[in-house]
């Protein structure tokens, strides 16, 4: 049996999400400059990033009606991403699941 070589081959653990995100996401506006996370949502297919993208941090490069230009740096190299807005979070955002204690660790004394 032939190899699959789709885009979206060796995706099935990587694009699994547990939690349902609401729609504030969408709603975020961003400028140009700004540094975003490519966090791939596998519910969107419109717009999606390759996988080799998935959680690289790139800049903001220009803004469309619905999409992103964004640069990554992948290696020496840099590569531009087209995505759209349901694929990127603004650096910085952490998930509230699995992030322990939201306070600052230094500093605590004895």
């Amino acid at each position: 049996m032939a190899r699959s070589r789709g885009f979206r081959r060796k995706t099935r653990q990587l694009l699994t999400k547990d939690t349902i995100r609401g729609l504030s996401y969408l709603l975020h506006e961003y400028k140009i400059g700004d540094k975003v996370v490519i966090d791939i949502d596998a519910r969107e297919h419109k717009g999606m990033p390759h996988r080799r993208f998935q959680g690289k941090v790139g800049v903001v490069e220009a803004i469309g009606r619905r999409a992103l230009k964004i640069r990554v740096r992948i290696g020496e190299k840099d590569k531009m991403v087209i995505a759209r807005v349901a694929h990127v979070k603004p650096l910085g955002i952490v998930s509230s699941i699995g992030s322990g204690n939201s306070g600052s660790s230094s500093g605590s004394g004895g």
